[in-house]
């Protein structure tokens, strides 16, 4: 049991981490979260790009900022010399991977989401406060901006990205010693043309007028209408959505498989990790 997990080593470990690289850890979440601050207070009126702020706030400040913060935790490997030294602590590999999840999966997202809350709270009591309670418009305005949630709507895809995002960062830190985050992200989009184009093909071997196609989600294709007399002939575009079992399960696979997946395969890549 003991060398799989020791909590005083694990301790001494996740000590050490946050310690020994603090402009990495300490520095990047700080210059996240005040870009998140002045971004948010720059462009959050007029009122109605507000809520677009909001989401987009929310999206790159977690989902940005988690994958690259990610993609440091296992950043030992860029050289012999640091590499070695980090195979070799005394501490296993369970616990090493252990402290990276915490750090990039529980750690930051709770502090980003706290202090996300703080800021959007602020702004949007701060606007509430300064309506005229006596103007005609007074009820319309202030349901206009609402407290950003962060159990429904947009929050619940972003968590998804996040959780997918990161992973592949902290998976791609163990195959590429030097500038994974960027060598991971080209990877992550040559996957995604590939697919987008492998898929619009097949879409367009099968359906007539196919305009788009995004796979696991919908095909766009475009309608001929033509008028009783034949004389005049219209395209309407349509949209053929997934079934809608077919999208819980892609959902689940997204949302719940696919992460757990990349963070699991994280944990055995280190095992084989050799410098």
């Amino acid at each position: 049991m003991y060398d799989t997990f020791h909590l005083p080593r694990f301790r001494r470990l996740f000590k050490k981490t946050l310690l020994e690289r603090p402009m990495q850890l300490f520095g990047f979440t700080g210059a996240i979260l005040l870009t998140l601050f002045i971004y948010y207070a720059i462009y959050h009126l007029p009122l109605p790009q507000w809520v677009e702020v909001q989401k987009a706030s929310f999206l790159f400040g977690l989902t940005g900022g988690g994958a690259i913060l990610a993609s440091f935790m296992f950043g030992y490997f860029s050289t012999n010399a640091q590499g070695s030294s980090y195979l070799t602590l005394p501490a296993s590999h369970f616990e090493k991977w252990l402290c990276a999840v915490l750090i990039a999966g529980v750690l930051y997202p709770v502090i980003f989401l706290v202090f996300f809350r703080v800021v959007d709270a602020s702004f949007v009591g701060l606007f509430h406060n300064q309506l005229n309670k006596g103007a005609a418009n007074y009820k319309k305005l202030y349901d206009t901006i609402s407290i950003f949630p962060l159990d429904s709507g947009k929050a619940p895809e972003v968590y998804a990205y996040f959780a997918n995002y990161a992973g592949a960062m902290l998976l791609g830190s163990l195959y590429f010693n030097k500038v994974s985050f960027i060598k991971v992200v080209l990877v992550i989009g040559g996957v995604f043309l590939s697919v987008y184009f492998i898929n619009l093909l097949i879409a367009k071997l099968v359906l007539q007028d196919v305009q788009n196609a995004f796979p696991f989600d919908s095909v766009d294709i475009s309608v001929v209408k033509m008028s009783a007399d034949k004389q005049f002939i219209s395209t309407v575009p349509r949209s053929i959505d997934l079934p809608s079992k077919d999208s819980k399960i892609f959902d689940i696979m997204i949302r719940y498989l696919l992460p757990t997946a990349l963070w699991i395969i994280a944990y055995v890549r280190l095992k084989e990790k050799e410098f």
